[in-house]
């Protein structure tokens, strides 16, 4: 799933056809952190904001970021994300992957975290995005699957009970809400199990 799955799928899948989706994330990061911080104040997950019916913050809160130092952090981390896994499905399916990744999140974070008051960032997707791959390429697993698989799993264990990993505040510039990984990577994983589902055709009477 690393180097040999990168060699094999570049000789079928065009660079621009594989990484069309994540680059475009990248761009529209950069565009609302280029609007400072009236656009991290008007489009971050807030609390009181979407209260008032600004439903608008539980997307736009995921791409707008603390600064320059969080988001290259973030942006570090869906290039290898999506290295890892961008392979697992077509642009489509991740679509509707993040889609419901990000409905996780903000259901979560909002009946589950009422004390949270304003969340930025792509932290949460990106955890969305990898246990989603993983759970597809666990259905024939390798070493590299199941070792990453547990590297995610013990550090969403970590998060929960001991808090961000160290050094990660620092380095993004503000505090790391851990419960957005979770109900990100529960998000992404269940949807990648939804996928899973074919419809049968009923049977003639």
């Amino acid at each position: 799933m690393g180097l040999d799955k990168l060699r094999q799928s570049s000789l079928h899948r065009p660079v621009l056809e594989r990484w069309w989706l994540p680059v475009a994330v990248v761009l529209a990061a950069v565009f609302l952190l280029l609007g400072g911080e009236t656009a991290r104040e008007g489009l971050r997950f807030d609390r009181l904001g979407i209260g008032a019916g600004e439903f608008w913050r539980g997307v736009t809160g995921h791409f707008v970021h603390l600064g320059w130092p969080h988001f290259g952090l973030n942006a570090a981390g869906l290039g290898l994300v999506w290295y890892l896994v961008g392979d697992a499905y077509d642009a489509r399916r991740w679509l509707i992957i993040g889609g419901f990744s990000i409905i996780a999140m903000d259901l979560g974070l909002w009946f589950l975290d009422p004390e949270l008051q304003w969340y930025v960032g792509l932290s949460g997707l990106l955890h969305g995005v990898l246990a989603a791959g993983l759970t597809e390429r666990l259905r024939r697993p390798d070493v590299e699957a199941i070792v990453l698989a547990a590297l995610l799993l013990g550090k969403l264990a970590w998060e929960q009970l001991s808090g961000p990993l160290p050094g990660s505040e620092a380095t993004a510039g503000g505090a790391v809400v851990v419960d957005s990984h979770l109900f990100g990577a529960l998000g992404g994983a269940v949807t990648a199990l939804m996928l899973r589902i074919r419809v049968r055709p009923a049977r003639p009477i």
